[in-house]
């Protein structure tokens, strides 16, 4: 067993809120060169970018898992992530199905390309990634785990978009393969107000949209290797894997 840095939360410049200099190059030398081990690619409602930053992560010895960062019809944003890109690409057919097409203005929203490795645009997404989608948490929850995903509402403790400033509450029948918690408050800061989630798994990440903040708030999980498949171990506490914040 070793321990391995994970920041499971960032926005490339796919993202209308991401920086320009968010590439994915530039994002896996910036991951490398702050010791983080697995790197989690999550971009608003696509996961177009995935598979390229898994590429080139791969040379550089950082595991990167594919997915998304979702926005519900009730306005919660969740990670959800895929092991393999077939089943990714399941995903990314469900988003595009279910995201509003509402033509988005890069004057007001910023700009959503996707690039290659040689940092050139290749296409310009149409719609606007930060809407809503038309399907409920409980929807978009389902069909993560049909795809044997991992499902995680991300930063819990906000807000806006958070799961509790949304809905009021994390549901007791919410099939949540973890939570996370921003990097304004500690596990325990939010566990005196929220101690019904005391049994949950907690991660906390960048959620950089910035090229200075990847890598900058990491959880570390103690596991044999950096597969899916050991995430998914530590993220249940399973045969002596588990995560620290």
């Amino acid at each position: 067993m070793r321990v391995f840095r994970v920041d499971l939360h960032t926005h490339t410049v796919l993202s209308p809120c991401g920086d320009l200099e968010m590439s994915p190059v530039n994002i896996v030398m910036k991951a490398k060169e702050r010791g983080i081990d697995i790197l989690g690619i999550s971009d608003h409602n696509t996961t177009l970018h995935a598979p390229l930053v898994r590429k080139i992560a791969a040379k550089e010895g950082v595991m990167v898992m594919m997915g998304a960062e979702v926005t519900t019809k009730e306005e919660v944003h969740c990670l959800c992530f895929f092991e393999t890109e077939e089943k990714l690409a399941v995903f990314q057919s469900y988003l595009e199905k279910h995201l509003p097409h509402i033509p988005y203005d890069n004057n007001r929203f910023g700009y959503q390309v996707v690039v290659n490795e040689a940092e050139e645009i290749v296409k310009e997404v149409e719609w606007l990634l930060i809407s809503a989608l038309n399907q409920s948490i409980d929807q978009v929850e389902q069909k993560v785990h049909e795809l044997d995903g991992l499902f995680i509402p991300a930063h819990v403790n906000k807000t806006q978009n958070g799961i509790i400033s949304q809905l009021g509450f994390v549901p007791f029948d919410l099939n949540v393969d973890a939570l996370e918690i921003s990097k304004h408050i500690s596990k325990e800061s939010f566990l005196e107000k929220n101690a019904y989630l005391n049994n949950k798994t907690f991660i906390q990440s960048s959620d950089a949209h910035c090229i200075d903040l990847v890598g900058e708030v990491f959880t570390k999980f103690q596991m044999m290797e950096t597969s899916f498949k050991e995430v998914k171990m530590a993220l249940r506490n399973e045969e002596g894997r588990f995560v620290d914040l």
